[in-house]
């Protein structure tokens, strides 16, 4: 590849601003409305994790997205799908009797988000520069927190104070517009020379060699393990008030102000991961989420702790998100590279959705404290395990510098 195709890694974050609005939405204001609207923090919970659950099976469309249309044409195709999903998802009623209504149309928003991730994947492994791969990681997960800051705090607060309806036209709205540049963005096409069926064959033995070297069948196993999934993240807007933080307070702090936090957390993760490596980022990055997330445990129920807390929690999620996607970087190369990603990211969703469940279970069983103090605990006994494991393969030289 040649030089001049190199982008800069910023323009990252713009074009996938779009998916992280429609993640804000479904994470921060659909609980908040829900459990307004006489949904159980529980029950807000699961239809969370259900919408969230499509990021488990995006792997399925990264095949057809590597062998049909070119990724800028797949990319333009998904904001359009992921813009109008939202729209619908914003006028269907938020009420006990619809459940299973809100349910189908937060999993079909969510589902068009996902898709809309793909390319991006495709455009950060083929069109930046090798030693700014961690930046990139960077600004990718910027993007994200970023679009959940709009998505959750903006469309909480226009929500609340306007409409669901107005909320929903506007965050359309700013994800087309951020969506655009892309266009800047050299294209990259799918290969029609082989056959449908011989590149399937040839993108399965990709695959398939991936497990047989060591240190990418750790990395695989590492991301399907609870270290530092943020769960709690999606269900501060619905548990506010155990710290008597009001409305507006909860939109402000999850939102704008949360996505600066996470911004800041994730250029610094990708810095971190660039600087140090990849391991050190995103293990470091996991223990720095748990000790956050336990002294949030272990402080009094005060909104001076809500406010502080969720906004250095956040922080902390920026870190290892960055991390997250410099490790999966590092382990797809450059060859079916939406295929890759999206299989690698799906398999790094497993445990943010079922924590999310589990922290959902473990409020209503017990109490906000008792969540978040399983949360970080999890964390860290993965993580150790994962730092003796990674310290002997180091010992026997199983971790090359580069893959490709």
């Amino acid at each position: 590849m040649q030089p001049q195709s190199y982008i800069k890694p910023f323009y990252i974050f713009f074009i996938l601003l779009p998916y992280g609005i429609s993640v804000g939405f479904a994470t921060v204001t659909l609980p908040y409305l829900l459990t307004q609207n006489g949904f159980s923090v529980e029950k807000a919970a699961l239809i969370t994790a259900i919408g969230i659950s499509a990021s488990l099976w995006r792997f399925l469309f990264g095949p057809i997205i590597d062998l049909t249309f070119s990724l800028k044409k797949w990319y333009v195709l998904s904001v359009l799908l992921c813009t109008s999903s939202l729209l619908v998802l914003c006028f269907t009623p938020f009420t006990i009797k619809g459940e299973w209504l809100l349910i189908m149309f937060v999993l079909i928003s969510q589902v068009a988000a996902n898709i809309l991730m793909l390319p991006v994947g495709g455009f950060m492994a083929n069109r930046v520069a090798p030693n700014k791969k961690g930046m990139a990681s960077g600004w990718f997960q910027a993007g994200n927190l970023g679009g959940v800051g709009l998505g959750g705090g903006a469309g909480l607060w226009i929500a609340t104070n306007y409409n669901v309806h107005i909320s929903g036209i506007f965050l359309c709205v700013a994800s087309i517009l951020f969506a655009l540049p892309v266009f800047l963005i050299q294209d990259i096409k799918s290969n029609k020379a082989n056959s449908i069926f011989s590149s399937l064959v040839n993108m399965g033995k990709d695959l398939l060699s991936m497990i047989k070297v060591p240190i990418i069948l750790f990395t695989i196993i590492m991301l399907c393990l609870p270290i530092g999934t943020g769960a709690a993240s999606n269900l501060w807007s619905a548990i506010a008030s155990d710290w008597q933080v009001n409305a507006n307070t909860v939109a402000l702090i999850t939102g704008a102000i949360s996505g600066i936090a996470g911004i800041i957390g994730c250029i610094a993760g990708g810095f971190i991961a660039d600087k140090w490596g990849n391991w050190i980022g995103y293990l470091g990055s996991g223990i720095f989420c748990a000790l956050i997330t336990l002294a949030i445990a272990a402080l009094p129920y005060q909104p001076i702790v809500y406010i502080v807390g969720v906004l250095v929690y956040n922080f902390g999620i920026g870190l290892i998100n960055a991390a997250f996607s410099s490790v999966i970087l590092y382990a797809i190369g450059k060859h079916n590279a939406a295929t890759k990603y999206a299989l690698l990211s799906s398999l790094g969703n497993i445990p943010v959705v079922l924590m999310t469940s589990v922290d959902g279970w473990s409020h209503d069983k017990y109490n906000s404290k008792s969540m978040l103090a399983i949360e970080a605990a999890a964390g860290i006994l993965f993580i150790l395990i994962c730092a003796i494991v990674l310290s002997r393969m180091k010992s026997k030289n199983l971790v090359p510098v580069m893959i490709e």
